[in-house]
C-alpha cells in the first residue's frame, strides 16, 4: 500500500512540474469563431464563376481552374488566353478527325477510323497543352503550371523546374515498369491460352490444365502489379513536380548552429498551473 501511495505521489508531483512548462497562448485559443466560413476550412478546387468570369475576361483565372474546365468545355484555354485564331484549328483537329472517323467505322473501315480517333485524341492533347504553355503569370517557376507539364507529358515538370537529371529516373522508371508489364501480360495471355487448349478432352500438350491456370493467375497478379508499379512513378513524377516547383527559393543557410543552454522557466499566469514557482530547465534553439 505504500509503495503504491509513493508511486501515485510521485506522478502528482511530476505533472504539477510539467504543468508549468504550458504555454499561456494554449488557454486562449478560441476555437468557436463566430465570424468564420465553411470556406475558411477548405478551398473551392473549381469555381464555375470564376471560368467563366474569365473566360469573359473579367477576372484573373487560376491555372489549374482553366485547364480543369477546359477539359469539357474544349477551347476554353485559348478562348483565355486571348489566342482566338487557334479555335478554328482546336475545333477542326479534334471534332473533324472524330467525325470522320465515326463514319469511316460505320463504312466498315476500321483501320483508318482507328488512325482518326487516335488523332483526334492527340489533337486534344495538344490543346491542353498549348493553353498550359500560353498561360501568363507573374510568378516563375509556377507550380500549378508544373504539376500540369507532368501530367500531360511525364519529365516536363522537372524540366520546366531546372532538375534535369530527374527525368532519365522517372522516364527509366516507367519504361521499366512497362516493360514488366508488357512481359506478364505476354505471358498471361499464353498461360490463358494453354488453359483453353487444354480443357478441351482431347488436349495431349505438355501442360496440363492445373499448371496452365497456375501460371495464368501469377502472369495475371505480377501485370496487375506492373500497372500499379506505372501509376505510382507517374504520380511521383507529378507530386515531385509540384513540390519542388513550390520549393525553388527555399534555402538553408550554411551557418547551422544548435545551442542547449539552462533556463529558468516561469509558470504562466492562468488557474491551470499547479505550480506558480518558477522551476529550471533546459531550452534549445536551432538556427539555419
Amino acid at each position: 500500500m505504500n509503495r503504491k501511495l509513493i508511486a501515485l505521489l510521485s506522478a502528482l508531483c511530476c505533472c504539477m512540474a510539467a504543468s508549468a512548462q504550458f504555454r499561456t497562448e494554449a488557454f486562449q485559443q478560441q476555437y468557436n469563431d463566430d465570424n468564420s466560413s465553411p470556406a475558411d476550412s477548405a478551398d473551392v478546387m473549381f469555381s464555375f464563376k470564376e471560368y467563366f468570369g474569365g473566360l469573359r475576361h473579367e477576372n484573373e483565372m487560376k491555372i489549374g481552374t482553366m485547364f480543369s474546365g477546359s477539359l469539357i468545355f474544349v477551347g476554353g484555354e485559348q478562348i483565355y488566353n486571348r489566342q482566338y485564331w487557334k479555335l478554328p484549328l482546336v475545333y477542326t483537329g479534334i471534332f473533324g478527325t472524330l467525325g470522320t472517323g465515326i463514319y469511316l467505322n460505320t463504312r466498315g473501315n476500321h483501320e483508318a477510323a482507328k488512325y482518326c480517333f487516335i488523332g483526334s485524341g492527340i489533337a486534344y492533347w495538344a490543346a491542353k497543352m498549348d493553353g498550359v504553355i500560353s498561360y501568363r503569370s507573374d510568378t516563375e517557376p509556377l507550380p500549378g503550371r508544373a504539376t500540369l507539364y507532368s501530367l500531360l507529358l511525364p519529365g516536363l515538370g522537372q524540366a520546366y523546374n531546372g532538375e534535369y537529371w530527374k527525368i532519365p529516373i522517372y522516364i527509366g522508371g516507367l519504361g521499366a515498369a512497362y516493360y514488366f508489364y508488357d512481359t506478364n501480360n505476354t505471358n498471361y495471355q499464353r498461360y490463358r491460352r494453354i488453359y483453353k487448349e487444354a480443357s478441351a478432352p482431347d488436349y495431349t500438350g505438355p501442360i496440363t490444365a492445373e499448371q496452365a491456370v497456375y501460371y495464368r493467375n501469377v502472369f495475371r497478379r505480377y501485370r496487375d502489379y506492373s500497372v500499379l508499379s506505372i501509376a505510382l512513378v507517374y504520380l511521383l513524377q507529378v507530386i515531385d513536380a509540384n513540390v519542388f516547383s513550390y520549393m525553388h527559393d527555399f534555402e538553408i543557410s550554411d551557418d547551422m548552429a544548435l545551442r542547449i543552454q539552462p533556463s529558468l522557466i516561469t509558470s504562466p499566469d492562468t488557474q491551470f498551473a499547479f505550480n506558480p514557482a518558477p522551476v529550471f530547465g533546459l531550452s534549445m534553439g536551432l538556427r539555419f
